[in-house]
């Protein structure tokens, strides 16, 4: 498919079916349809609409993924939406009461479907990489977390990457790279979930996946004490660039105190 206008349409990464489930007490909800329009007056006036209209509804607090792309037939605009739950989607459709693209596209044709969706964890993929790249730079408010995964990425070093997908939307991401030691041992860095997103359960789902996946190895982290301790992780003397209250592991009971451990290249990149 074709794009009329560059400055309102992205371009939906394919769905990727299987994966574990993540159970959310409250479903996301997925709009996938298609806008009809009976003439080219009427694509003209889609076109000068949708413009507004796509990021208006991207800027809505819950709104997770607005595309619209238009197709071989130039009358047809596909749009595949994505929010948070029913209530994001009752306050979009609050907001469209009292904006140009409710007033004025009342002619324009409209097939849609709805349906609750949760998300999966499954590994990563190649056409992964730029929406990963945007969730980490979303969730840390800058570059430096993309940047690190790009880099392992690059030097073979990701021993492990899994997404948390919703209907074609990547909501979270988890990595464990190889750390050198004299023991089976991975750093877990980073943990990243959609800002919008954060606080039902995804991360916490990732970061099990990760170690279930490693049970046999020590795995490291550099976080809030607090939080990561209820995956099991304590305080580890290690010696490290990062040794310190923050540094925390599991599977290291028994090792000698001050065990060596040295992260990735790509950590002291950054």
């Amino acid at each position: 498919m074709t794009c009329a206008c560059g400055s309102i349409h992205k371009h939906s990464a394919p769905v990727v079916h299987g994966g574990d489930e993540i159970a959310l007490g409250n479903p996301l909800l997925a709009l996938n349809g298609r806008l009809i329009c009976k003439d080219v007056a009427q694509m003209l006036l889609a076109v000068d609409l949708l413009s507004e209209h796509a990021a208006l509804t991207r800027a809505e607090p819950g709104n997770l993924r607005f595309d619209v792309v238009q197709g071989d037939d130039p009358l047809i605009f596909e749009l595949r939406e994505l929010y948070t739950g029913k209530q994001a989607f009752q306050a979009h459709r609050a907001r469209l009461y009292d904006s140009r693209w409710g007033r004025e596209s009342h002619g324009i044709a409209r097939e849609f479907t709805r349906e609750q969706v949760l998300p999966r964890i499954r590994a990563e993929m190649r056409h992964d990489h730029e929406a990963i790249a945007e969730l980490l730079t979303m969730a840390f408010d800058g570059p430096d977390e993309a940047r690190l995964v790009d880099m392992l990425r690059r030097d073979g070093h990701l021993a492990l990457s899994l997404v948390a997908e919703a209907a074609g939307t990547i909501l979270g991401h988890v990595a464990l790279s190889p750390i050198a030691a004299d023991f089976p041992a991975l750093a877990l860095a980073p943990v990243a979930v959609h800002p919008a997103m954060q606080g039902r359960g995804i991360g916490s789902a990732l970061i099990r996946a990760a170690q279930q996946a490693f049970a046999d190895h020590a795995i490291v982290v550099l976080g809030d004490p607090e939080y990561y301790g209820r995956f099991g992780f304590a305080p580890a003397d290690l010696a490290s660039p990062y040794a310190g209250p923050y540094l925390l592991a599991t599977g290291c009971a028994g090792l000698p105190s001050g065990s060596r451990v040295a992260h990735a290249p790509a950590f002291s990149m950054l």
